[in-house]
């Protein structure tokens, strides 16, 4: 089993970790990211890496997640009713691939070896990943045939922060944030592309 390791601010984080409005929580997944999916139930806390998340509402802020059946982590989802989606920087790419492939029913004690830290924000008992750019906590809203058919699930953001050197006032600042906190881009076999240079289509008057 594996236990949250402290709070943001004994984990060093407070100066960055920042509360997002819940309306402009959306906008941590509307750029297509890989996340980091954690959960806990009855004790023990797992995490895996998804590729397929994205925002699905405004109000209330409501996203989606795939979960295969074969993973620990969807019956955690399933037991606590409650999960988070946390966006992986480029110094955590080795991690989000031994997340994304090694199963905790195999390998118990896989955080550990793949060097995870949890910690906890306040008011909220999911626990996030330290290092991540964002962070998502959902309250799960059943959907059992999605579930079953699909392993598609449904969550309503109950909670939403961010690495403000890189997200601010609801929006990413990639191009001038420090090139370690951009997000990652699952494309296969381990291959990432890190977020990067803004482009920006001038509005028409």
């Amino acid at each position: 089993m594996n236990s949250i390791a402290g709070t943001a601010q004994q984990l060093g984080a407070e100066t960055y970790f920042q509360s997002v409005p819940l309306e402009k929580a959306y906008r941590v997944l509307n750029h297509g990211p890989t996340v980091l999916v954690s959960a806990q139930h009855a004790g023990e806390c797992n995490v895996m890496a998804a590729a397929w998340a994205c925002a699905l509402d405004f109000s209330p802020p409501k996203v989606t997640v795939v979960l295969d059946k074969a993973t620990r982590t969807r019956a955690l989802v399933e037991g606590s009713g409650r999960f988070a989606l946390q966006l992986p920087t480029v110094p955590q790419a080795a991690m989000t691939v031994e997340l994304g492939t090694v199963s905790a029913l195999q390998q118990p004690d896989k955080l550990a070896q793949s060097g995870v830290q949890l910690f906890s924000a306040p008011g909220h008992d999911t626990p996030l990943v330290a290092g991540c750019a964002a962070w998502l906590e959902c309250r799960l809203i059943p959907e059992l045939h999605n579930q079953q058919a699909y392993d598609l699930f449904i969550g309503e953001v109950m909670g939403a922060w961010a690495d403000s050197r890189v997200f601010a006032n609801g929006h990413w600042m990639f191009e001038t944030a420090p090139p370690e906190l951009r997000t990652l881009h699952y494309v296969a076999g381990g291959h990432f592309y890190a977020t990067g240079a803004a482009v920006v289509v001038p509005s028409q008057p």
